[in-house]
């Protein structure tokens, strides 16, 4: 059997697999086992920030692997400080928790939420419309979409969803006993949709009334990839909170949770933990990643590329007002808003060599790694012109 065959036969089936056998990776490119060259420009959902084969990345791993490759938390272990200590230097937080992935992290945010909302006699979170925080219960119990709640209920109670930049339906839904509120600053998932400035106001002032937290979910956005560390700095937004993923393992699986003191100390010890979080080879790929991305000046570069790429899709709005409705986002982290169904453009820039990714359905996502360059952009949008072309005929 080859291996599309045996994924078939022995794996649950849960993803729609491309219909591609990748053998390597480098750089910005991915090959294929027949030999055929692809231009990655979702890059393994926001995870892979430098591309395929880093060698700084490689050799960290490689490093860390040949001292140990797991250590109980019941240990002190150098890659988890390091880490640590850039996070904290680069964030503006105080402490940070280590899981194992995105959806874990979320999971300890609404405990530590509950565990402050105790203190203040505040039970309720609240979330939004179209968002997406993860495929575990309590991150399931945050969000409102059938298409990955159906099934399988209940959920988490006292957790209230309000309409995604609807400033009166927020206004409306908080209150008192609101607890904490979790919001992706720009939704990944759910379509590359930024809050308003508008929106953003209205949060920070509904919370210097009620006094609730605010849950920054940066799994997608975070570490960079909008052309500041974090998305919520491109607003007027002060989180409590922060969860992390995707990028900050180097493509092994890492995530983490970032607060003030204060807040870090109502989780004492026993209260949570995890076996795997914090892996040492994980953090020392992720030590790689950010020093990587600073010290090279990559948000810079994502900023600037952002800016060319979008400037490039603006133009293809304009040459098909009726395929595109919209381009959104920040840095490398944009999206393309089509009039109809995603996934036949995907398919074509894939017979390209050009891979993209659709989200919610007729959104076009663009995450390429943060080391992309001009001559990726113009190919990626040169492509895509020839693509719309071509759909605009039926």
């Amino acid at each position: 059997m080859n291996r599309h065959e045996r994924d078939d036969a022995y794996l649950f089936h849960t993803y729609k697999r491309l219909p591609l056998d990748i053998e390597r990776g480098e750089g910005l490119y991915l090959y294929s086992a027949g030999g055929n060259r692809y231009l990655d420009m979702f890059s393994g959902l926001a995870v892979n920030a430098l591309g395929y084969n880093h060698p700084r990345v490689v050799r960290a791993i490689c490093r860390q692997a040949e001292r140990y490759t797991h250590l109980s938390n019941y240990f002190v272990q150098e890659p988890q400080l390091q880490l640590a200590e850039l996070l904290v230097k680069h964030s503006g937080f105080d402490r940070v928790f280590f899981a194992n992935s995105g959806t874990e992290a979320v999971e300890g945010a609404i405990k530590l939420s509950r565990k402050w909302g105790a203190t203040q006699k505040k039970t309720v979170l609240h979330s939004f419309t179209n968002a997406f925080h993860g495929r575990t219960m309590g991150a399931l119990s945050l969000m409102d979409r059938p298409k990955y709640r159906e099934g399988f209920g209940p959920f988490l109670g006292n957790v209230t969803v309000s309409e995604y930049n609807n400033a009166d339906a927020l206004r409306s839904a908080v209150g008192k006993h609101t607890a904490g509120v979790v919001l992706e600053f720009i939704q990944g998932e759910g379509g590359i949709r930024p809050v308003t400035p508008a929106f953003a106001d209205a949060l920070r002032k509904l919370k210097g009334k009620f006094g609730f937290l605010i849950i920054a979910d940066e799994i997608q956005s975070g570490v960079g990839r909008t052309g500041k560390f974090f998305a919520f700095q491109h607003f007027d937004a002060a989180p409590d909170i922060v969860v992390l993923a995707k990028p900050i393992g180097g493509g092994l699986p890492l995530g983490a949770i970032l607060s003030s003191t204060t807040i870090a100390a109502l989780l004492e010890p026993g209260t949570h933990g995890t076996t795997f979080g914090g892996n040492p080879v994980a953090c020392a790929a992720g030590t790689a990643v950010i020093n990587e991305i600073m010290e090279q000046q990559l948000m810079r570069n994502a900023a600037a590329m952002g800016g060319l790429m979008k400037e490039r899709l603006l133009a293809l709005q304009k040459l098909f007002p009726k395929l595109i409705t919209e381009v959104r986002g920040f840095g490398l982290m944009l999206g393309l808003q089509l009039t109809v169904d995603g996934e036949p453009a995907v398919a074509a820039m894939r017979e390209r060599g050009i891979l993209i990714n659709c989200t919610d359905q007729t959104v076009l996502r663009f995450l390429p790694p943060l080391i992309v360059q001009t001559e990726h952009v113009n190919e990626t949008c040169d492509q895509l012109k020839e693509v719309l072309t071509e759909m605009s005929q039926f």
